[in-house]
Parts: structure tokens; C-alpha cells; sequence
């Protein structure tokens, strides 16, 4: 099977379509693989303007991560106590190397829900956030786009060539979802206030919550 199998589409649509596949995925917490399937895929050949794509991918997954976290934002509230209680020497520890933390979120293939969720919870300064996201969202979308284009897909081809149907790619694209969704869960869950005393005890510190809500602000 192909990857063009994946992802049908016309090729005058293909940057619309590459957007909304992007934006959905990244909007979905833990499901980026479809947007860079999708981006690997077109960057192969000359059909396509590579800085176009990779362009486009940033910004669109950067919409979709500013949308959750400025859910999280509203997700103190839905928290009880007790986690939110657990969960404040992690926000801390995050909110510190809050834009470094984003960017090498968004700049490396790991679940960067779980950087971004904590700072939206510890109110992090938005702008800091978007261009940090922004920024590391277009190196990430470069690497991409480039090893795809240069290389080709020969280091994805192979788990495909003995898949000929695409459902269960779809299926396992979306227990990859559930899986990091548990992991969220996990965060939540954890005794941060156990962990922290170890390796970071200054994070137990709440005076630390006003320092860092005035920086937020400016």
C-alpha cells in the first residue's frame, strides 16, 4: 500500500486539505500522525512548494495548540482540589522554562500535550506561547519536509508494504491517541508534590504562584 492510499485527495486542494488534516490532528490531543503523514507524503516531488508546506503545517498545528491551551486554562477549574493541589510543583517546574519547554515541545515529535496542557493550567503568558509553539512547529515541519523531499519515503514504506487496507493504519493511529491520552491521565494522577521534593523542592514553594502570575502578565 501507499501513502497516497491514506490520504485520497486532489492534488489543487492539497494545501487546504493539509491544513485541516494538521489543525484536526494537533487539535486532538496525542493524534499528530495523520498531519505528518500527510506532510511527508507531498513534500516528495515537486508538486509542491516545500516552504508553502512546511509554512502551513506550522501555523496550523500552532492554531490548533493555542486552542488547548486555552482550554487548559479553564481546566483549573474543572479539576478538583486534590489534583490541582498535586499537580502545582509540575506546572511550576514547567511555567519556569515555560518558552523552552514549548519549543522543544513543538520542535521534536514527542506528545507535546503533556508540556502544553501544565503550562495552559499555570497560566503561562500566551504570546510567549504562540511564538515559542510557532517556532518550534516550523523547525519540526522543516525537518519533515526535507528528509521527505531528499530522501524520499523509503523509511516509511516498508511498515506499509504489507498493509492493504488503510483501516487498521486509522485504527492504530487512533489507539496511539487513547494510549497518550492515558498518559495525561497519568500526569494527573501522579504525586508531584512526592516526586518534586527530590529532584526539585523549590517547586513546593507557593509563594512562588505570585511571582509567577505576575510574569504571566507582562
Amino acid at each position: 500500500m501507499e501513502l497516497t492510499d491514506i490520504f485520497p485527495f486532489a492534488p489543487d486542494d492539497g494545501y487546504l486539505i493539509l491544513a485541516l488534516v494538521n489543525f484536526i490532528g494537533s487539535l486532538i490531543p496525542f493524534v499528530p500522525l495523520p498531519g505528518f503523514l500527510l506532510l511527508a507524503t507531498m513534500s516528495v516531488g515537486s508538486e509542491y512548494d516545500l516552504h508553502i508546506l512546511a509554512l502551513v503545517s506550522a501555523i496550523s498545528a500552532t492554531i490548533a495548540k493555542q486552542i488547548i491551551f486555552f482550554l487548559s486554562f479553564s481546566g483549573r477549574k474543572i479539576l478538583n482540589p486534590k489534583t490541582r493541589t498535586r499537580m502545582k510543583p509540575f506546572e511550576r517546574l514547567v511555567k519556569k522554562y515555560g518558552a523552552a519547554a514549548a519549543f522543544f515541545a513543538a520542535a521534536t515529535p514527542m506528545p507535546d500535550d503533556i508540556i502544553f496542557i501544565p503550562l495552559g493550567l499555570a497560566k503561562y503568558n500566551a504570546k510567549r506561547f504562540f511564538v515559542a509553539t510557532l517556532a518550534g512547529k516550523i523547525v519540526l515541519s522543516y525537518i519533515i519536509v526535507f528528509i521527505s523531499h531528499y530522501v524520499g519515503l523509503s523509511f516509511i514504506e516498508p511498515f506499509l508494504e504489507n498493509v492493504n487496507d488503510p483501516t487498521p493504519v486509522y485504527i492504530g493511529i487512533l489507539i496511539f491517541g487513547a494510549m497518550m491520552t492515558g498518559v495525561v491521565l497519568l500526569v494527573l494522577k501522579l504525586d508531584w508534590q512526592r516526586i518534586m521534593v527530590k529532584f526539585a523542592p523549590w517547586t513546593l514553594d507557593d509563594t512562588l504562584d505570585d511571582e509567577n502570575n505576575k510574569d504571566s502578565k507582562n
